[in-house]
């Protein structure tokens, strides 16, 4: 699993990808009664309740090692093939990493194999994003990124009982993912934030150059402000987030 892709964009990835307490709540809140709980694709451990009892599963050796100290124990794996018997926990859990995964049907079947209850995914549904000015205005190419294939209605029609519920942005998220940057947009300039996004990294390095020069023009001359300003206003924004929650039983 040496070639997992956190591998390489991890790096840093635990001091621009923390937890926002909002969007914690809510998965907490779907994660309803469940006292043992299992993370697939926990990364460096965002989001992973302190309260109950939480494994952890991550093929990235780099994303292992950002966990901080008490961190839930973690074992290296794949969605794919879980290493846990069958009906070991009362939910598991999957935020935003569903997209990584080689085989999306065989990670659902293991998700139902483990979980005796309850599942929780956080993903996107692209419809939202295409009229962001993200994608729209800059970095066209991320729109071919967002495939419905991982949307939240997708997956709830794949799982048993499955509902989906949209999940808004606050505009100070604390967690840096790209779409949560829909009000901050000087955020896209600096390296530190972008190099650890999945999506920036499958863009060509011309993209990038490219969106970045013309979001810098439109900061420095105020176009930006002009067309997108208002969104600086709001507190919050449907860009796509969705959380999907199924029941076993």
């Amino acid at each position: 699993m040496s070639d997992a892709p956190y591998d390489r964009l991890g790096v840093g990835y635990a001091n621009t990808r923390r937890a926002d307490s909002r969007i914690a709540a809510r998965i907490d809140g779907a994660l309803g009664d469940a006292r043992t709980v299992l993370n697939i694709g926990a990364g460096a451990g965002s989001y992973e309740p302190a309260d109950r009892e939480v494994s952890a599963v991550e093929p990235s050796m780099e994303m292992i090692a950002q966990r901080p100290a008490g961190a839930a124990p973690v074992v290296q794996a794949t969605a794919e093939s879980l290493p846990f018997e069958d009906k070991s926990f009362d939910a598991a859990m999957a935020v935003l990493t569903v997209h990584h995964w080689a085989d999306l049907n065989a990670g659902l079947r293991e998700m139902q194999r483990v979980a005796r209850r309850r599942i929780v995914i956080l993903t996107f549904d692209p419809e939202p994003l295409r009229d962001l000015w993200i994608l729209r205005d800059y970095f066209p190419d991320m729109l071919r990124l967002e495939s419905d294939r991982t949307s939240g209605h997708r997956l709830a029609a794949e799982l048993p009982a499955g509902n989906t519920q949209p999940l808004p942005v606050p505009r100070d998220c604390a967690d840096h993912f790209f779409a949560a940057l829909w009000g901050r947009p000087e955020l896209f300039l600096d390296d530190r934030i972008v190099g650890p996004m999945w999506v920036w990294s499958r863009l060509s390095e011309q993209a990038r150059l490219e969106g970045r020069g013309r979001l810098s023009e439109d900061l420095e001359s105020g176009a930006w402000e002009e067309r997108h300003g208002h969104l600086r206003e709001l507190a919050e924004l449907d860009v796509g987030l969705r959380l999907v929650v199924a029941e076993l039983g």
